[in-house]
């Protein structure tokens, strides 16, 4: 989402509320493509299973062990581990083992532009590997408006997910994963959890956020935890098929064939990082969830993972040729090449290259002006190109090609019309959270209210707001569960994550990628979230364990959960996860049902 908000002016946003209209064109800019597709039967019954009818209320803490800097070794002698590139060198710290920027492809630059990836070039030595690598070039931000009127609009949201954490460098040279192991150089065989970033499929990086530390989750659950960069935007989803040149037969998916090399350099390296090849759980956020729905359906990735996490990433449909190729023709017009010279954009500088990408982007997308959160083509994104993605994800049904792969996919209380940034929120009134309701729901708005005012009693008409608001996430995440789900060949699970942090006065909500760092046990380093509450330390190891046993097993629950059952169309089990744990059957089913049949899906 962080790519979105470059892109847009948002001035006016901090003055006043945005209507759902433009806050969805924000969605769907940021997933790059977002299908329609729930149709919910007109009648379930609702029933809550409360956390004490399943195990006591005031279960006790699980204890957490400090990811304090403790004692760091470095050492030729005991942190290295031998790859079929040559050695790499990483380090120990607290009985983790970290190894950062390991090279799983060859640099993408020059002739290798636009080109499926190569096996990295071998070395000879040690290769150190102690700090991140580079990061895919990002849009050129000097094509978007900028001005933010010296308004601090991203200030908020990057201190409670500690964006920036780590630098980050642009480069073609990166390909490059990063990993957490409790043993190397061992014979015993941990589950393996692939995290794939946020950023749409055009920003973002796998250390932009300090949340994506995987440290915590290997030391304190005996899992190896591996996140990646890969090619993003121009460099990855430039779809130049109807061009001629037999080379770039493939570049449309040039991003998504990155990450399926990472899953095979996994499959092949991870016994000597003490992983489990044969386990391997791909998981994701926001464009990281959009990454994974594509693996699902992609036939190159068959039997590299075997269980999918989509958080906050409900992706039922990708690019068009026809769009993508029309982005194609309005780059290479940016840049003045003809048809026959395509083969020019191997040597345009990356700078040059990011601006007319821009351009092309925003020429080819212009504003929306439909009220309908239906499928848009708008931003960089997989095309549907018969080949390496031969289907939409998750359009007509959920992907055969991994049927038999458990899912666990969900969504944020409140996603992205939250608090961030916007310090007048408590005082909205019912009435101007009825006037933006009608906005876009029209007639419809009042029954509308009432089903998420009975849903969420204690909601203010903020909060009502923003729950209807996320509407356009939770259709198609359930859509994931049932679709997954009436294929009967693996379980579905989904949830809602609804805990929100008491930092700033408990005004921000349960926002887009806030819940990353439960995920990933990291509640403790990332404070500026947790804001060291002891809840949100059980929360964060509640959620953990859950994703974890699903790592190991394709089932979450566990001994400090209430039971989560599989999602199903007749019951629709839904997880929350809050200060206690609850599982609510057909969530806000009442309210979505009418917004699906406003919006024709």
């Amino acid at each position: 989402m962080k790519e979105t908000e470059k892109q847009s002016n948002t001035a006016a946003t901090d003055e006043r509320l945005t209507s759902f209209s433009s806050e969805r064109r924000a969605f769907m800019s940021s997933l790059a493509a977002l299908g329609s597709g729930l149709a919910l039967p007109p009648s379930a019954s609702r029933k809550l299973i409360s956390l004490s009818e399943t195990i006591p209320a005031s279960s006790p803490p699980v204890p957490v062990v400090s990811c304090g800097r403790g004692k760091v070794i470095a050492s030729d002698a005991a942190t290295v581990v031998e790859t079929t590139s040559g050695k790499v060198r990483g380090f120990q710290r607290n009985g983790a083992y970290i190894f950062k920027g390991v090279p799983y492809g060859a640099s993408t630059s020059g002739a290798l532009r636009f080109m499926p990836p190569k096996k990295p070039e071998p070395w000879t030595g040690v290769r150190s590997a102690l700090s991140y690598g580079r990061i895919c070039p990002q849009q050129d931000s000097g094509h978007f408006n900028m001005d933010g009127k010296n308004l601090a609009s991203g200030d908020e949201e990057a201190f409670l997910l500690h964006r920036g954490s780590a630098i980050c460098i642009p480069g073609e040279d990166c390909l490059r994963v990063n990993l957490w192991t409790p043993e190397i150089n061992g014979s015993y065989k941990r589950p393996v959890m692939v995290y794939m970033h946020g950023g749409g499929f055009s920003g973002g990086s796998g250390h932009d956020l300090l949340s994506y530390e995987g440290e915590s989750l290997a030391r304190n659950h005996d899992v190896v935890v591996v996140n990646h960069n890969h090619r993003l935007n121009v460099y990855g989803y430039l779809n130049l098929e109807a061009f001629g040149e037999e080379m770039f037969s493939r570049s449309a998916n040039v991003g998504m064939l990155d990450i399926v090399a990472v899953l095979e350099w996994v499959h092949e390296h991870i016994a000597s990082f003490g992983g489990d090849p044969g386990n391997v759980t791909v998981f994701g956020q926001s464009g990281g969830g959009g990454k994974v729905a594509a693996l699902m359906a992609m036939p190159a990735a068959k039997g590299l993972f075997h269980r999918a996490i989509i958080q906050s990433g409900p992706f039922l449909k990708a690019l068009s040729p026809d769009f993508s190729g029309r982005v194609a023709e309005l780059l290479m017009a940016e840049l003045g090449l003809l048809r026959s010279q395509v083969r020019e954009l191997q040597k345009i500088p990356v700078d040059r290259l990011s601006g007319a990408a821009a351009e092309a982007i925003k020429k080819a997308s212009p504003p929306s002006t439909s009220r309908n959160a239906g499928f848009e083509e708008n931003n960089w994104g997989p095309t549907v190109d018969g080949k390496i993605l031969p289907h939409h994800p998750f359009d007509s049904g959920a992907p055969a090609v991994s049927a038999s792969v458990p899912l666990i996919t969900g969504t944020n209380l409140n996603e992205s019309v939250n608090g961030l940034n916007r310090p007048g929120i408590n005082s909205m009134t019912v009435e101007e959270m009825t006037r933006l309701v009608r906005e876009t729901y029209q007639g419809d708005a009042e029954a509308i209210i009432a089903a998420y005012r009975k849903e969420y009693p204690k909601a203010d008409p903020f909060g009502t707001y923003a729950a209807i608001a996320a509407s356009r996430w939770r259709i198609p995440a359930f859509a994931q569960a049932a679709k997954k789900a009436a294929m009967g060949a693996a379980p579905a699970y989904a949830y809602i994550y609804s805990w929100r942090t008491p930092v700033l006065d408990n005004r921000p909500g349960t926002f887009h990628a806030s819940e990353i760092s439960f995920v990933f046990d990291n509640s403790e380093i990332c404070d500026h979230y947790s804001a060291g509450d002891p809840g949100a330390v059980v929360l964060s190891r509640q959620m953990s364990t859950a994703w974890v046993n699903f790592a190991r097993t394709g089932n979450p629950n566990h001994d400090t959960l209430p039971h989560w059952p599989a999602y199903a169309a007749e019951s629709r089990a839904t997880m929350y996860f809050d200060v206690q744990c609850e599982v609510r059957y057909d969530p806000e089913g009442q309210g979505l049902r009418i917004i699906a049949q406003f919006e024709g899906r």
